[in-house]
């Protein structure tokens, strides 16, 4: 991320599976967001060249969820260009 032009910014966005309720999940996802966030920032990428989000299980890859691969797939993060 530190060989990007400046003033590249991404989005780090945390996702949960559906197990255990939409205020926990979105808790979750939030809090995995930003430890990502925490552990590029503390390898030296630029703060403001990233922002964390949770979606909690509103954004599943995989729905429904049968197998625990399914439930592997949507706990995730994923970067998003932003500009």
């Amino acid at each position: 991320m530190n060989s990007l032009p400046a003033g590249s910014r991404f989005e780090v966005g945390g996702h949960t599976d559906s197990r255990g309720d939409e205020a926990s999940n979105q808790a979750l996802s939030e809090a995995r967001a930003q430890s990502v966030v925490a552990y590029l920032v503390n390898g030296s990428v630029d703060a403001d060249s990233l922002e964390a989000v949770g979606y909690g299980e509103t954004q599943l890859k995989v729905d429904p969820e049968v197998t625990d691969a399914d439930l592997l797939a949507n706990r995730r993060i994923e970067f998003t260009p932003l500009s």
